[in-house]
């Protein structure tokens, strides 16, 4: 698989996008990410294995502390590849504009156009 496959394949998941969300704020620690999910300790670290082998975090060693931290260049990519498709979509919605202002510059009932 490409990169940008195994990445969106990480972002997939509304607990592994939750847990990025946390890490953009800092880093944490496995039971500090824990905390707010229903789920164990081992799949907290699976999810983590999964966004670890995507490149969306990285794991430090601190003594006993294991610090997870977020990684921000895979989601670069994600941005540029879904950037051609916003270019796309404010070409059709500039049509749109165009279209509808000309539609009401031929309507008698449009004040102020």
């Amino acid at each position: 698989m490409d990169q940008l496959s195994v990445v969106f394949a990480a972002l997939a998941d509304p607990t592994r996008r939750a847990i990025l969300a946390r890490l953009a704020e800092g880093e944490a620690t496995v039971n500090q990410l824990a905390e707010p999910f229903p789920i164990s300790l081992q799949a907290v670290s699976k999810h983590l294995k999964v966004l670890e082998q995507a490149g969306l975090i990285t794991r430090g060693r601190d003594a006993q502390w294991r610090p997870c931290r977020l990684e921000a260049a895979p989601l670069r990519e994600v941005v540029d590849w879904a950037d051609q498709y916003r270019r796309f979509w404010e070409a059709r919605y500039d049509r749109l504009d165009d279209y509808l202002r000309t539609l009401g510059k031929g309507s008698p009932t449009q004040e102020g156009n």
